[in-house]
């Protein structure tokens, strides 16, 4: 059974909730006029689209379209429903929702993701209590002390250790009556041959992997001597998915917002050394090239990144699969460590300060890939060859010509061959690579501007007088777009008075594709008087008269050549009747 969440509820979490601060935990806004604008975390842009009406507590795209209020937020960036959406906000914000269980079905108190991040954050104090437990613990404890990981970042990290049972988790979580079936569809458990199940998680340190929210979507779990798996990570799960997830940010996103830098590591124990040395703009990989939806999460705190890489094979391999990113607006830089160290070892032995120093000195992505090659092949005739085809394959993969120009650019200035010769062969390239990111832009409306604004003067301007001159002059039964009369009477039938309440799409429409329209017409930059409200109107009115004159002189002309007199008698008075309400508009009266 669905679970309702009372609509007073909902409208004192969307009370409490202001929009461009929670927009702001994932996007860099700016001020601009009345509204934010920022880089929209929806789809890749390299210009700001994406724009945010404090007044209003809306957001529209003017790039992909998406736009809505805080609930529509969150559940479009996080991939959650609308009552996960209000739940986390209510705890965010201290109100209570209550629960109703009315009966036995509907003691189903959360949705399925719901249940996975509860049963998760179980398994994480599960996993914690065992590592800080002097008897159970000891062993895992003393690894972490000998990794120099401090007590205080193990409470911090929520750290843990899975026991070397086979069932020490599943019989836990099956004390607190969670259903089998669950703990597997959370990843952390298996099913055997004989039909049962046995923990995933066994005699290793346990990292919990949490998302921007810090709400626990899975864990990874490192063996303490040289067995293998290493590191072994919970599969995709219905709350979890490797491509979309970067171990820390719950943790490290603030800071990567005030140093306008992150670095990104490739695991946790990489993670925790940058910490435990006070660095803590970080974030780490899991065990997954850098992809499109990381840098979509990230990008709203940091546009400028650094990958760090222990050796130039690595850090080669990594910056290839990573070309994809200069078309999202990152300033992506990479950072290979001396040989022989990782970011642990390299902050033990030279200490944050040094690392720093290198990080400033870390070479731009199309930098480094075209030194490497030139090192790599040589400035000869065949090793410039070499070069040219190597680096062809990324830059065929920027999709933005003006970048990828000025790489050609400065390719051609490194190995001496003419831009167009290096051009002709990235071309070549293009026509036999796949497309880029695609982002689906709804398709222009065609209708009168005039209508246009008279909707956004009923959203922006709703006044009560101005309301009743639109329903008393049929202003509505005017509009020639089906599209904005069907809005725009469902927002004089919606319409909200009480400037002291929240803007509530919901109420007006529950239609998704309306609801955007009504957000973008929302946010446009208009500025709205009595008068001026009452001088559109009229020049509408007008306007739509003069169309319906001159539809009815043409039937009026028809009707008299086939001498029908009955019909020509109703259009006469029709006549008679738009002339009088024309009269009426230019004198700024009602009809």
């Amino acid at each position: 059974m669905a679970i309702i969440i009372p609509e007073d509820k909902v409208a004192d979490v969307k009370n409490a909730a202001d929009i461009v601060d929670i927009v702001s935990e994932s996007v860099i806004l700016k001020k601009a006029g009345k509204n934010y604008v920022g880089l929209c975390p929806f789809h890749s842009e390299k210009t700001p689209s994406f724009s945010v009406n404090a007044d209003k507590q809306i957001y529209h795209c003017f790039g992909c379209g998406v736009g809505g209020d805080v609930i529509s937020f969150i559940m479009e960036s996080d991939g959650i429903s609308f009552t996960e959406t209000v739940r986390k906000l209510a705890a965010k914000y201290g109100i209570e929702i209550p629960d109703r269980q009315t009966s036995a079905s509907g003691k189903r108190e959360y949705s399925e993701r719901e249940k996975l991040f509860t049963i998760n954050k179980l398994a994480r104090d599960y996993f914690h209590s065992q590592l800080i437990d002097n008897n159970t613990g000891k062993n895992a404890l003393g690894y972490l002390e000998r990794r120099g990981i401090t007590r205080q970042i193990v409470d911090n990290f929520s750290l843990g250790y899975a026991p070397p049972g086979w069932e020490g988790l599943k019989r836990f979580l099956s004390g607190k009556r969670v259903p089998e079936s669950l703990i597997e569809k959370a990843g952390l458990i298996i099913s055997n041959q004989r039909g049962g199940f046995y923990d995933r998680f066994r005699n290793r340190v346990i990292f919990p992997i949490c998302d921007a929210g810090a709400r626990v979507t899975g864990f990874g779990g490192r063996v303490m001597d040289d067995s293998m798996p290493k590191y072994l990570n919970s599969p995709e799960t219905p709350v979890y998915s490797k491509s979309r997830s970067l171990y820390g940010l719950h943790m490290t996103k603030q800071r990567c917002r005030q140093e306008g830098m992150a670095y990104i590591v490739e695991g946790y124990m990489d993670l925790l050394a940058l910490c435990r040395h006070g660095i803590n703009n970080v974030v780490a990989t899991l065990g997954t090239a850098l992809t499109q939806e990381h840098v979509l999460i990230l990008k709203g705190h940091s546009r400028k990144v650094t990958l760090v890489y222990d050796s130039d094979e690595a850090g080669i391999k990594a910056a290839a699969r990573c070309v994809h990113i200069l078309n999202n607006d990152v300033e992506p830089r990479i950072l290979v460590l001396s040989q022989g160290f990782d970011p642990d070892s390299y902050l033990s032995e030279f200490g944050p300060e040094a690392f720093k120093k290198e990080a400033g000195s870390a070479m731009g992505l199309m930098d480094f890939l075209t030194d490497f090659a030139v090192k790599n092949y040589g400035l000869s005739v065949d090793g410039i060859m070499n070069v040219i085809s190597e680096m062809k394959i990324h830059l065929a993969r920027i999709d933005d010509k003006v970048k990828r120009s000025l790489y050609i650019k400065k390719l051609s200035e490194t190995i001496g061959v003419d831009e167009a010769a290096i051009l002709e062969k990235v071309r070549e390239e293009c026509g036999r690579k796949s497309g880029g990111m695609k982002v689906n832009v709804p398709e222009k409306q065609k209708w009168s501007r005039m209508e246009e604004s008279i909707l956004v003067m009923m959203l922006q301007f709703p006044d009560p007088d101005i309301m009743g001159e639109i329903k008393k002059r049929k202003v509505l039964y005017r509009f020639k777009s089906e599209t904005l009369k069907a809005i725009g009477q469902k927002v004089i039938d919606n319409t909200n008075t009480d400037a002291s309440k929240p803007f509530d799409l919901r109420m007006i429409t529950q239609d998704r594709e309306e609801q955007r329209l009504i957000v973008s017409l929302s946010v446009k930059e208009y500025r709205w008087d009595y008068e001026g409200c009452r001088s559109l109107l009229n020049q509408f009115m007008s306007s739509s008269s003069i169309r319906d004159d001159r539809l009815l002189d043409i039937e009026i002309q028809v009707a008299e050549e086939k001498n029908d007199q009955e019909t020509l008698i109703k259009l006469l008075e029709e006549k008679q009747r738009l002339v009088k309400e024309k009269y009426t508009a230019l004198k700024g009266g009602y009809s």
